[in-house]
Formats: C-alpha cells, sequence, structure tokens
C-alpha cells in the first residue's frame, strides 16, 4: 500500500505537544535498568488507550506490543530502551526527575516518546497497512541484558526488518546520522589475574611481584592493536582499573586488572582477544608470574544493513530531515542482538544539546521528538511496502 508523506507529517505535528508531555512524564520517572516497574505499567496505560495491542510475553519489565495493518503482510519491528542511570540530575528543570540519584541522562524518554508518537501515528493510519509493525520497549539496554531477554520470550519471531535510534548531542538538532555498515562497537569486558608470591616489600628477591608483572601487561597491551590490527581497522584496549595490595610494605600475592575491548569486525575482535591472551601469559611469564584472562563477551557490533539504511535515508529525505552521515563511535548498543536475527538499522537523531550522554545536565532537544515519530513511522511503512514487493 501507498502511503502520504504529508499525511504522516501532518500527524506528527498535531501529536507534537502530546508527545513533549509524555517525555516529560518519563523523565520525572526514571528506572534502572530491570527496574522498569512503574515506566512499562505508563507504557501499557498510553499504549492500551490508543487501542494498540500488547502482547502477552513473560517479561518481568519492558513490553511489546503489535499494529495490524488491514491487510496480511511482512512484520517490521520499531525498538525503544526505556531504562535510565544512577546519576543525580542538574538541569534545573520544571519536570527534572523526582528519584533522588536517578536520570534520563542517556535520552531514553526521548526514544520512548519518539517511538510513542510512531505507534500512535501509525495506529491512525493502520487500514492503510498491510503487514504489522510491532514495537519493542527494551528494559536493560544500559547493561546490556534487555534484548536478549526480549528476544528469549519471542519478540523477533517472524520479524523481517528492525530499525531503532539514539539521540546524539552533538548533531545539529533535527538532523538524522545514517551510516551503512559498522555503526557502534563489539563490547567485551575482561578480568586480567596476575598470580605471584606475596612476602616483604624490602626483600622483593624472595617474592614474585605480581605489581609489576601487571604493569608489564598494562604497558605491554598498549600495542596490542597498533602493531597487531591494520591501520585500516579500528579497535580500543583500555585497563581501567588495577587493584593489588592492601600497605606500602607488602607486596601481594596477586593483581587483578579490569578492562574492556571495543572492536567493529569480527575477524578483528577475534585477533585482538587471542592477542590479549598471548600478551597475558608470555608478560606475566617472564617476571616467573602467571597470568590468567577471562573475557566476558558482550554484544555484538551496531552493522548496519546497507539496503535498510538507504530505506531510512529515503524516508527521512522524504520527510524534508537533513541526512548526515553518521560518524561511527566505539560505544557499544544491545540494538546489536536484534541485527543477528533481521537486517535493521540504527541511527543517530541529532538533539544538538552542550553536554553528551551520562552527563548530569544532560538534555534534549524537545522539538525533535515530532520529527522522529514521522520518521518512524515513514520508514515502517515503506519497508513493510518493500519487503512486501
Amino acid at each position: 500500500m501507498q502511503h502520504s508523506t504529508e499525511q504522516i507529517w501532518a500527524l506528527a505535528t498535531a501529536l507534537d505537544a502530546k508527545l513533549v508531555e509524555m517525555r516529560r512524564v518519563l523523565h520525572r520517572h526514571p528506572e534502572l535498568s530491570g527496574e522498569e516497574v512503574w515506566t512499562t505499567a505508563q507504557l501499557k496505560t498510553w499504549l492500551a488507550e490508543a487501542g494498540i495491542d500488547i502482547l502477552p510475553l513473560p517479561l518481568k519489565t519492558g513490553l511489546v506490543a503489535e499494529i495490524r495493518g488491514s491487510q496480511p503482510g511482512p512484520i517490521v519491528a520499531l525498538r525503544t530502551d526505556i531504562d535510565a542511570l544512577p546519576v543525580l540530575e542538574e538541569t534545573g528543570l520544571d519536570f527534572a526527575s523526582q528519584i533522588p540519584g536517578k536520570m534520563h541522562a542517556c535520552g531514553h524518554d526521548f526514544h520512548m516518546a519518539t517511538i510513542l508518537g510512531a505507534a500512535l501515528i501509525l495506529k491512525q493510519m493502520e487500514s492503510q497497512i498491510a503487514g504489522t509493525v510491532r514495537l519493542l520497549f527494551q528494559p536493560a539496554e544500559e547493561t546490556a541484558q534487555g534484548a536478549r531477554e526480549l528476544i528469549a520470550a519471542g519478540a523477533m519471531n517472524g520479524v523481517q526488518a528492525v530499525f531503532g535510534l539514539h539521540n546524539k548531542p552533538d548533531l545539529p538538532a533535527g538532523h538524522v546520522g545514517v551510516k551503512s555498515g559498522p555503526l557502534m562497537a563489539a563490547t567485551d569486558a575482561i578480568t586480567i589475574d596476575v598470580l605471584g608470591k606475596g612476602g616483604h616489600a624490602a626483600i622483593p628477591d624472595a617474592t614474585i611481584d605480581p605489581v609489576v608483572a601487571g604493569s608489564a601487561i598494562v604497558m605491554a597491551l598498549q600495542t596490542a592493536v597498533s602493531r597487531v590490527i591494520s591501520p585500516l581497522d579500528s579497535a580500543v584496549v583500555t585497563i581501567a582499573s588495577f587493584q593489588a595490595g592492601t600497605a606500602y610494605n607488602v607486596i601481594p600475592p596477586g593483581a587483578r586488572l579490569l578492562g574492556t575491548v571495543r572492536t567493529f569486525r569480527p575477524e578483528v575482535r577475534e585477533t585482538v582477544l587471542a592477542t590479549i591472551e598471548r600478551v597475558v601469559r608470555e608478560v606475566a611469564a617472564g617476571y616467573r608470574a602467571e597470568g590468567r584472562l577471562v573475557v566476558d563477551q558482550g554484544t555484538p557490533a551496531v552493522n548496519n544493513d546497507p539496503a535498510m539504511a538507504d530505506l531510512m535515508r529515503r524516508s527521512a529525505a522524504a520527510l524534508g530531515l537533513p541526512v548526515d552521515e553518521a560518524i561511527p563511535t566505539m560505544g557499544g548498543e544491545d540494538f546489536a542482538e536484534y541485527q543477528q536475527l533481521a537486517p535493521g538499522c540504527f541511527v543517530w537523531m541529532g538533539t544538538g544539546c552542550a553536554e553528551n550522554w551520562h552527563h548530569p545536565r544532560f538534555m534534549v532537544d524537545e522539538s525533535v521528538i515530532h520529527k522522529g515519530a514521522a520518521l518512524f513511522a515513514s520508514t515502517a511503512l515503506m519497508a513493510l511496502a518493500e519487503l512486501q514487493a
């Protein structure tokens, strides 16, 4: 079925004030990952009031809903995250967080309002839809657990394309950042244990010093990327925590290092992790210590399907929204989990604000919400039509 860009834009514009108020209600009531009970209930209320069906999936928090067209067809999913952060808000806004120490400091309230807006638009156009638009309101993005929970509950069953967004403070308000291929990195956590032999700090020859060995490992890992990975690829290895010892005059028996590895391509991910394992083992051995590596593999890279990215570019252009080439980031996003099951595209929505994600004075430009709603309604309809064809 054909749909009218003018109709979508008119519906989005008419919803502007309502979507801003929804966003403010959500902003006042932030909830941390896995604790989004109030948020889930509020979303269910709004969706039910609009006559949108909520699927009976076994989820503690978060929800999945559907808008079914008047004719059968493919299933396209729109995803938003719903959790907040343990941040004390300092914006001074009239609708600032009412829960001390918790804040929507990453803009997930903006994301929810945007996808709610798309849902309200699509509901009003359901007689023109051939197929189903599935709405994924996902918990626990900040802990990278929520996407897997929704997938395990069946949220992606039958889905043929999936779309999502994240606000981008350094992108001009209303601009859409789109990129084919890798946009956000695979995220792996590493734990390095260095096992030595403790003793008196004044008699180091009677010990095997894990602090020295661990320090050497940290320095050796600085070349794990620059001398192993092609300059045309990107990777980050960061050791962010070094834990050892409790006294100034005691050499401890062991040390623990914690870090993160960020990569875009699976082959690079494999090479970097293998290199780290070798460096840990062999450098530690050079200092008579034992090095052990444990890798906690996180989400894969957000990798936008070229056809879906092109569809989003065309959808934005048809609405008159400026389209920019998105700049990749080494940050991670569990939207990537959905892309393992269906082709999809994750985009930046410019919000033109001074402070970046996770800052206590983080804000978004609310004038962008209805524009994002129009974009995702249009994208869903375009994807359904093209998949049907």
